[in-house]
């Protein structure tokens, strides 16, 4: 990061604001919304993985707290804005293909990786214009999708459409967005933990500009979420879907180039 120019600094800085808002919005698509983008401006997954890991703990345990403690309705009942049990039963099924999509991770070639993250997102993206999300309606495709999406959140942390395939259909939706920051914050963890294993930078010195750039996008994102969960949006997933599949065809031919 330390060789970019200021144009690519500023680049990177808009799209972690953008990065903050659909996290702290949706509760999901901070990476798979953000990372073709940031492939874009520097083709190195290795260099923006750590940055995104990093600020993902960092929002997800505040948002928790800070729900739990102001819910009334958990303060009454005792009950965690968190689905515990399920989210056990998604980590029983993900750990393994997590665990092995790490490993991949940190020995695959970064151009071989950039391919991938963009192939997965072009999927992502058809999806999105087809409005066709990922569904699930029995326990073997909930395994499939849940073994699946950890794979791909190990190598790449964009899992995440696959993993709320299965999450929306068994989570309360007022709990969905902080179980799945629960969730993210575990697998999170685990990656984290193998990036300083294996002595990849960090880039900590970046964080100290790049968090409050998500910082600003988060707490946008914040007011915008319970209008977001009443609102359909089709249109707005389908605009989505077309950027998203764009960017995802120039960066596969920069990288099959490269």
């Amino acid at each position: 990061m330390s060789d970019l120019h200021y144009y690519q600094y500023l680049l990177i800085g808009l799209i972690f604001i953008w990065s903050g808002f659909v996290r702290s919005g949706l509760g999901f698509g901070g990476a798979v919304l953000s990372l073709p983008f940031l492939l874009l401006v520097h083709n190195q997954p290795l260099v923006f993985l750590p940055l995104i890991s990093v600020q993902l703990l960092f929002f997800s345990s505040i948002t928790l707290m800070l729900n739990n403690r102001k819910s009334e309705a958990a303060k009454r009942s005792h009950k965690s804005t968190v689905d515990w049990p399920y989210l056990r039963y998604m980590l029983a099924i993900m750990i393994v293909p997590k665990l092995l999509g790490v490993f991949g991770l940190i020995t695959m070639p970064a151009n071989v990786l950039s391919m991938i993250i963009f192939i997965v997102v072009s999927v992502y993206a058809i999806t999105y214009i087809a409005n066709k999300p990922f569904r699930s309606n029995n326990k073997f495709v909930d395994a499939v999708f849940l073994m699946a999406g950890g794979y791909i959140s190990g190598t790449s942390l964009i899992g995440a459409p696959l993993i709320i395939a299965v999450a929306a259909q068994h989570i309360a939706r007022e709990r969905l967005r902080d179980t799945l920051f629960a969730l993210w914050f575990i697998l999170v963890s685990i990656k984290l933990a193998a990036f300083i294993y294996a002595g990849v930078n960090l880039q900590l010195a970046h964080h100290l500009w790049l968090l409050p750039c998500a910082a600003i996008g988060h707490f946008i994102g914040l007011r915008f979420h319970e209008k977001m969960l009443k609102a359909e949006t089709p249109i707005f997933f389908r605009v989505l879907g077309l950027t998203l599949l764009t960017i995802s065809a120039l960066g596969l031919w920069k990288a099959l180039e490269g």
